[in-house]
């Protein structure tokens, strides 16, 4: 039959909920630390209970060798010879256990450190087992009743363990009182805890998605998946949903008639907002429906192996979009797991611009790079603004006579240099410049003529009809030649800047 101690140790076994050979060994460990502080020893100590006499016996144990000599500490080695004086049946390498009285010389400062030492263990035990029990439940929802609050954190009851819930795991909206049952999300579970190791939440997203699994049919069976979940505890939840039913309405189903099933979520969460959207796989819509209710007018995607997304919005969409302290774009962003830059229009608009006045100035090209353009002309033409050949490919022939120094004669200098600056870029051929003021040079065979003269302005002089008839035969001849002789003339007309008389004809 079993000791009164024993019996004692059993019971306290069940209800921490540990193996009664742990109590056991947590027992003898203590008697074992009370004898060795008695007898200020430094053997080998070992204590060993009586489950039916419930007594606790002491004893030193030595390892045996085989002569004196072989000995290196008394304390903890015995040779055979001496060994045999207490056990006949000794032999060299086994143990000699010899007793140490512990029966009425232990006093009350021995006993308080043997419970100390129970407690210890025992807690140790509860710990262990507490830890082995709840490890593989992290994530899962469980019942739990409110044991007292202790500062910020509320200790909840699990049945065979204690719970603990700090602060951050608490809804701001939510208030508890003692004996009050709670559907709480096992958090983690804290091994090397001085309180309760098992942490449980009430701010977990975990909690919302049980919630909706409890109320709407259609999440239980999977007719309707839940995608992702975003949540700041007592201020606002997205959900995104999707139907595997085309017949079946995912936003429908979760909302219920007359929104009584998120209703019945809201009152469980203390008035906790709830955004049910549809997920989508392309991104950019997914986006969309995740900035309701702000009104989206366009998503770019910016770096997709980033996960990076640009926004814009109208201007009066924009605080909507953002939300307050950012909390509606920082909900969507944990929904989507990209990150979102959201821009109004007015904001975009600045920006394009920007770059475009980045653009125009890195490919700005300074005036003296067109050959053509005299140093003079170049500072008169800086002089009033224009330092870029961009800027003055721009200008109108009007504007251009509008500065002073500059007469048409310039103008059409001006506007030859430029076309065959950039006809030079775009590999073309540039036209010829002329050498003084950049009068056109003409390209048309004119007549054969006896001595040099100027060409003739256009309109400068008229023939006949027969007399033109009559010398286009000879002017297809000696069109080479004559070319030449016109473009000797049209030098001497920029150079004297005067109309010559028109030759005379054969």
């Amino acid at each position: 039959m079993a000791s009164e101690l024993y019996n004692t140790i059993d019971a306290l076994s069940r209800e921490k909920g540990i193996d009664p050979q742990i109590v056991v060994s947590a027992v003898e460990d203590a008697i074992v630390v009370a004898t060795r502080k008695y007898y200020k020893s430094q053997e080998n100590l070992r204590a060993q209970l009586d489950k039916d006499t419930g007594k606790i016996r002491a004893f030193a144990v030595k390892t045996i060798v085989e002569t004196p000599e072989q000995i290196e500490d008394p304390n903890l080695q015995v040779a055979i010879d001496d060994a045999r004086k207490s056990d006949p049946n000794a032999e060299v390498g086994g143990e000699l256990q010899i007793p140490k009285e512990t029966e009425g010389i232990l006093g009350r400062i021995a006993a308080q450190l043997a419970k100390q030492v129970i407690f210890q263990k025992v807690r140790e035990a509860e710990r262990d087992t507490v830890y082995n029990e709840y490890i593989n439940r992290v994530g899962e929802i469980v019942n739990a009743t409110v044991k007292r609050i202790e500062g910020p954190d509320v200790i909840f009851d699990l049945g065979k363990a204690e719970s603990r819930m700090p602060r951050k795991e608490q809804s701001r909206l939510e208030s508890f009182a003692m004996g009050e049952r709670v559907r709480v999300v096992i958090a983690r579970v804290e091994k090397a805890s001085k309180g309760p190791g098992v942490v449980v939440s009430r701010a977990a997203p975990e909690l919302v998605q049980h919630l909706f699994q409890t109320e709407v049919p259609e999440i239980y069976d999977g007719t309707v998946v839940i995608r992702a979940i975003a949540r700041e505890a007592g201020e606002r939840t997205k959900i995104a949903v999707m139907s595997k039913d085309k017949e079946v309405d995912a936003v429908g189903a979760c909302v219920g008639m007359k929104g009584m099933r998120v209703q019945s979520i809201i009152r469980e969460l203390r008035g906790e907002k709830i955004d049910i959207i549809e997920y989508h796989e392309d991104s950019v819509t997914f986006a969309e429906k995740a900035l309701q209710p702000a009104k989206v007018s366009r998503v770019t995607v910016v770096d997709s192996a980033d996960k990076h997304l640009e926004v814009v919005v109208d201007d009066s969409q924009l605080s909507l979009a953002i939300g307050k302290k950012g909390q509606n774009v920082r909900l969507a962003a944990k929904l989507l797991g990209w990150k979102i830059d959201i821009k109004s229009e007015e904001e975009k608009r600045q920006e394009v611009e920007a770059q475009m006045a980045e653009l125009t100035s890195a490919t700005a090209t300074p005036l003296e790079s067109v050959e053509g353009l005299g140093e003079g002309l170049v500072e008169k033409l800086k002089a009033a603004g224009i330092s870029t050949v961009e800027a003055l490919a721009d200008m109108t022939p009007e504007q251009l006579e509008a500065i002073e120094g500059i007469g048409p004669k310039t103008v059409e200098k001006i506007s030859v240099a430029v076309n065959n600056y950039f006809a030079a870029l775009e590999g073309g051929e540039a036209m010829a410049l002329p050498e003084n003021e950049g009068e056109a040079v003409s390209t048309e065979p004119t007549e054969q003529v006896e001595e040099p003269a100027a060409e003739p302005e256009a309109g400068a002089a008229e023939v006949s009809g027969e007399a033109e008839t009559a010398e286009q035969t000879q002017g297809a001849e000696e069109a080479e030649p004559a070319s030449q002789e016109s473009n000797q003339e049209s030098n001497k007309v920029a150079e004297n800047e005067e109309s010559p008389e028109p030759a005379k004809k054969e």
